[in-house]
């Protein structure tokens, strides 16, 4: 009996070592890209644009590590207004996510349902708060 419990000790003390636990990844703030997407959708798509980009944003952040930000939001006067603040770590983060399949997807899917687009690339102002934001959303 107490060979089996010290193969059984034994082996989960292997395995656990094995796997390291995820660390949060420092991003420099002085190579992040910061863009806002301003986009208005045709009405009558916008049902199913929105959920479209909610799958799109959501692959996004669970599958790329230098996506920080990738949060939709609308107007509250007019839903069809969408915006989203998009951050990457840096100008090759960016240039990898537009080539991932859930963003062609996305793009493609999507271009009949887009009545005008605009990109805004944009500077923090303050970068020390700038990694406090998405901690308090714990």
């Amino acid at each position: 009996m107490k060979k089996i419990c010290l193969i059984l000790l034994t082996t989960v003390l292997c395995m656990s070592c094995g796997k390291e636990k995820p660390q949060n990844k420092k991003f420099n703030s002085d190579k992040m890209m910061i863009r806002i997407s301003e986009i208005e959708i045709v009405p009558e798509y916008l049902d199913e644009y929105v959920t479209i980009l909610k799958e799109e944003a959501k692959a996004s952040m669970e599958l790329e590590p230098d996506v920080i930000s990738i949060y939709p939001m609308y107007q509250t006067e007019n839903p069809t207004e969408i915006r989203i603040l998009e951050i990457y770590a840096d100008q090759t983060a960016y240039k990898s996510h537009l080539e991932t399949p859930h963003f062609k997807y996305y793009k493609t899917t999507t271009l009949k349902m887009v009545k005008s687009f605009k990109l805004i690339d944009m500077k923090a102002i303050d970068r020390p708060t700038m990694s406090m934001i998405f901690k308090k959303m714990k």
